[in-house]
């Protein structure tokens, strides 16, 4: 599987904390499931019998294995502490042969406001730093508000679809992180 590049146990932006997840966070994590766009594939919602719950997703967030394999974050707002959803870099068993994914998901209460462009931003700074040398994101073609996040953040649209479904098509973006360096250095193959 392609690596996950290491990520900070917490990175910082003017107005965000972006740190190691913990079973605190359960709550919020388990409203943005409440919150998902019913478009979205149902094994990314809650399920008839109302999973995952608030202890599932807490056991999960505690659980070393999970934290081990996951670069996610948690986002918090620097002036009152408050959770807002996470942000960070996964990368799919299925898809080990492509490049690691960024993936975000805010509270829809704080949409609008550039968190998760600020959130992503810092992730992808990390990610170079790491001298990787491409990011991938897979967005929804009806989720004009990721795509416009994407877009500001570099990531291109590739023309190719991950997967059609009754949800919608799945769109490729990349963003080659190999040209164009904050510190004008070659990466690290």
């Amino acid at each position: 599987m392609t690596a996950i590049p290491p990520l900070p146990e917490e990175l910082e932006t003017e107005r965000l904390v972006l740190r190691t997840p913990s079973s605190e966070d359960a709550a919020v994590y388990r409203r943005l499931w409440t919150e998902r766009d019913p478009r979205v594939p149902p094994h990314r919602r809650i399920d008839a019998d109302g999973r995952p719950t608030e202890d599932d997703i807490a056991a999960e967030l505690a659980d070393p294995a999970w934290s081990g394999r996951s670069g996610l974050r948690t986002v918090v707002r620097k002036k009152d502490g408050a959770v807002l959803g996470y942000c960070g870099i996964v990368a799919d068993a299925e898809r080990a042969h492509e490049a690691p994914e960024i993936a975000f998901e805010l509270l829809r209460a704080v949409h609008g406001r550039g968190y998760a462009t600020e959130a992503a931003r810092a992730v992808l700074d990390r990610a170079q730093d790491a001298s990787l040398a491409t990011l991938r994101a897979s967005v929804w073609d009806w989720n004009t508000a990721s795509r416009r996040v994407l877009a500001k953040l570099g990531f291109v649209e590739t023309g190719e679809v991950d997967r059609v479904s009754t949800h919608g098509r799945s769109l490729v973006t990349l963003r080659d992180l190999a040209h164009g360096r904050r510190d004008g250095g070659a990466p690290i193959q």
